[in-house]
């Protein structure tokens, strides 16, 4: 059976922590910045965790990478 490869494009989004879990980014950050509050903008700069539903889908596809 060959191996199992990384699927690239999920391996730039997001990143394995050193505890194990799975770090992104947060989204609406790219455009039209100037409607959006000081706050909002601030608050994108910092990662999230991801969620336990989407964790096992995310891992399966950084399977090799981690």
């Amino acid at each position: 059976m060959p191996k199992m490869k990384t699927k690239k494009s999920v391996a730039k989004r997001f990143k394995i922590t050193k505890k194990g879990k799975v770090k992104r980014s947060k989204a609406n950050r790219r455009h039209i910045l100037t409607s959006k509050t000081r706050k909002a903008k601030r608050q994108t700069r910092r990662g999230s965790i991801l969620g336990k539903a989407d964790e096992a889908r995310i891992r399966i596809l950084l399977e090799s990478y981690s």
